[in-house]
């Protein structure tokens, strides 16, 4: 439906609310208080004038005047570079289930290709060691060739899993 915009006096128009309510402006904080300019290293201040996802606020929610809505502006833009204030807070989100169903597929594996899963953590005891052997070449080379057979056997144990399921 189309809008009317013609000035005659229609009799669905509303009137406008509070006509006589007048909205006190907020004093600049910092021109009370003096402020000849703003220091981008005083942070608990800056941060007075940052939401809570690190926007800064504007100057009709603060109330400060525009010379020093501007110099603000300017101090968290530059305590932001020197790494003194965050550009944004990280935000966290609670979803069920991540960001989609699985349905009826169930987890998924590193045996399934899924490149994110982050690997189990192995512990390997090597018999036979003890801590003056611990720089010898001869010593490594059996370290590492023991790992590798432990590496072998998981894999063939995990294989073995997968054929039976």
């Amino acid at each position: 439906m189309a809008r009317n915009n013609q000035r005659g006096g229609s009799s669905t128009r509303r009137a406008p609310k509070d006509l006589g309510r007048r909205v006190k402006k907020k004093p600049c904080a910092l021109c009370r208080d003096n402020v000849e300019w703003v220091d981008y290293k005083d942070v608990p201040m800056l941060r007075k004038y940052m939401s809570d996802r690190g926007k800064i606020r504007s100057r009709r929610v603060t109330g400060n005047c525009a010379q020093h809505q501007r110099a603000l502006a300017q101090a968290i833009k530059t305590a932001r570079e020197l790494v003194l204030l965050p550009y944004t807070q990280r935000t966290v989100t609670e979803r069920p289930g991540g960001r989609r169903d699985r349905g009826d597929r169930g987890d998924r594996t590193l045996g399934d290709g899924f490149a994110g899963a982050a690997p189990t953590p192995v512990a390997v005891e090597v018999e036979g060691l003890d801590d003056t052997e611990a720089g010898d070449d001869e010593t490594e080379s059996a370290v590492v060739a023991e790992v590798e057979e432990l590496v072998e056997e998981m894999a063939e144990d995990a294989a073995a899993e997968d054929g039976d399921g």
